[in-house]
């Protein structure tokens, strides 16, 4: 359930940190009645990004009635989540140093076009968080049929989130986000490789690939399944006692690759010239995504 917890707790706050950039941004602006549209367009992406997570499971549960379809849609979407999962660390790791501005930039043509562009424009910058997180949770949560503690994990992370958020937008807590965002994106790396190994599985069930016989070891002596730490393992990372040699390789070979590239320093940029034009924090500086520093007081 940690692992579920932990994409609620990442993709939350990205989301709410988003929306908080938005609204600060109209305050700030005396534009208290565009609102009402942002909130419009964040109410839409939520509810499309539940209905997007029921489909997911209304599809391998009801509309495939063989096992062997049933387990390649479940590896298809495993391999999917992986990819959305390692495209969005690495985004956020790229893009929180100029994500705030680009949300004020985008915003401030909306508000020049009309209500409808503001809410659209607030429905895309969230839609994306909730379609991930909903694939996401699909992926981790496999094998947890009828068992609603991975469900209320993720719905723990996410208010989790949203506290942290309203938090943050009101200079009450201070955060510093890069480490934040580094240290919930290694662990997702991590949950991201189980995820790719139960897919691997999966594909093997189903025929697509061989060696479902093919144990890579057998430590189930040491490891043993019953116990909670072996559950705790299992649940998080998917690291089991007795896995086959290409679930191994999978998660040996996502894993360590990911992680390295991941936890990489990144490379100085150049000194900034006096012509830069330093960005007005504000308000708002408690809310955007500038990961590089702990948000200051208003």
């Amino acid at each position: 359930m940690f692992a579920t917890y932990l994409i609620g707790l990442r993709e939350g706050l990205e989301a709410t940190l988003v929306v908080s950039i938005l609204v600060a941004f109209l305050v700030k602006s005396q534009r208290r009645d565009r609102l009402p549209q942002v909130w419009a367009g964040v109410g839409l992406a939520v509810a499309l990004s539940v209905l997007f997570g029921w489909l997911i499971e209304y599809t391998s549960t009801s509309l495939l009635s063989r096992s062997d379809d049933r387990e390649l849609f479940e590896a298809i979407t495993s391999v999917a989540a992986v990819v959305f999962v390692t495209w969005m660390i690495f985004w956020m790791r790229r893009a929180a140093r100029t994500i705030a501005g680009e949300l004020r930039g985008k915003l401030t043509e909306a508000l020049a076009v009309g209500s409808l562009a503001v809410a659209g424009m607030a429905f895309l910058a969230v839609i994306r968080e909730g379609l991930e997180t909903a694939l996401i949770f699909y992926s981790a949560a496999q094998g947890a049929a009828g068992d609603s503690g991975p469900l209320l994990a993720l719905i723990g992370g996410i208010v989790t989130a949203v506290v942290l958020g309203v938090l943050l937008y009101a200079s009450a807590l201070r955060i510093n986000l890069s480490k934040f965002f580094t240290w919930t994106g290694a662990l997702l790396i991590l949950v991201a490789a189980g995820i790719l190994k139960y897919g691997v599985h999966d594909f093997q069930e189903a025929g697509v690939l061989p060696g479902l016989s093919h144990l890579a070891f057998d430590i189930t002596s040491v490891l043993d399944p019953s116990t909670w730490y072996a559950a705790l393992l299992a649940g998080m990372f998917n690291v089991t006692p007795a896995p086959t040699v290409l679930e191994t390789i999978a998660w040996v070979g996502y894993a360590v690759p990911v992680l390295l590239l991941f936890l990489r320093p990144a490379r100085p940029k150049p000194a900034p010239t006096a012509t830069t034009t330093v960005t007005e924090r504000g308000a708002d500086t408690g809310a955007e995504a500038e990961a590089a520093s702990t948000p200051q007081r208003a």
